[in-house]
This record gives structure tokens, C-alpha cells and sequence, in this order.
């Protein structure tokens, strides 16, 4: 698991002084950039590499609000990698008390530039799984 720390931007906000709810699936990649990152795997790398990671599946659940000015945790997990596939899930948490804000999950396949999906090559495949393995 990874954590990304953030504080809640007006912008991010809605009439009822709360956070829009979708600002919640920016949080999850956000978290996952970071993991990815950390796991030596950066986007534009496999951007060059013809390389796209594209959403099949994202889910949230709300637990409470989050306002303008708070810190929030998004912690990050890589719970399954396979050549084909990832699939993260994640935790925003209010930093001041630790309140569950919301949970969530995404999958990515990885496919070609056409949309195919293909296999990633072990160049990538291994450093997502040594990250998984040395996360658990």
C-alpha cells in the first residue's frame, strides 16, 4: 500500500460546501500513478512503449464529506496484476481524525493503442509484481 497525501481545494467543492463526488475517482489516480511510479513503471513510459491502460470497471463508496482545507490520506493497493489486467483499491481518509471518507476499487486492462488487449511484456509485468508481493 502507498499513501498519497492531498488538502482539499475550493475547486474541488460543490454549492453544499462538501467535495463533488467525483473528485473521489481523480484521488484513486492519483493514488495509482503514485503506486505505479513507486513500482518503477511510469505512465509515459508506457505511453512510449505503445502501452495503454485503460478503465474496464471503477466503483466508490461513500462513508462521509470531506470539505474544503482538509487533508486527506489515499492510500493505494495493488490487489491483483496479471499480464493482462490490474486491479487497485483504495482508502480516502480524513488526516485530522481519521474518518473513512470513502472506498473504492478500479481495473485497468493493458492494451495497444487500438484498443487490443495484449499481454504486458515482463519489463513491466515483474516490477508490478514484486511491488505487489512486497506490499502484502
Amino acid at each position: 500500500m502507498i499513501t498519497v497525501r492531498e488538502k482539499v481545494r475550493f475547486v474541488e467543492t460543490d454549492l453544499m460546501g462538501v467535495v463533488h463526488h467525483s473528485n473521489y475517482f481523480r484521488w484513486f489516480e492519483m493514488g495509482r500513478v503514485e503506486h505505479l511510479r513507486q513500482a518503477g513503471v511510469l505512465l509515459t513510459d508506457l505511453l512510449a512503449d505503445g502501452i495503454v491502460v485503460p478503465i474496464t470497471h471503477v466503483d466508490c463508496q461513500y462513508r462521509a464529506s470531506a470539505k474544503f482545507d482538509d487533508y486527506i490520506l489515499i492510500e493505494t493497493t495493488l490487489e491483483e496484476v496479471s499480464p493482462v489486467k490490474m486491479i487497485f483499491t483504495y482508502k480516502v481518509i480524513k488526516e485530522v481524525d481519521g474518518v473513512l471518507l470513502a472506498t473504492g476499487s478500479t481495473q485497468n486492462l493493458f492494451t495497444d493503442n487500438n484498443g487490443k488487449i495484449i499481454r504486458l511484456s515482463r519489463k513491466y509485468y515483474d516490477k508490478l509484481q514484486m511491488s505487489r508481493d512486497t506490499k502484502k
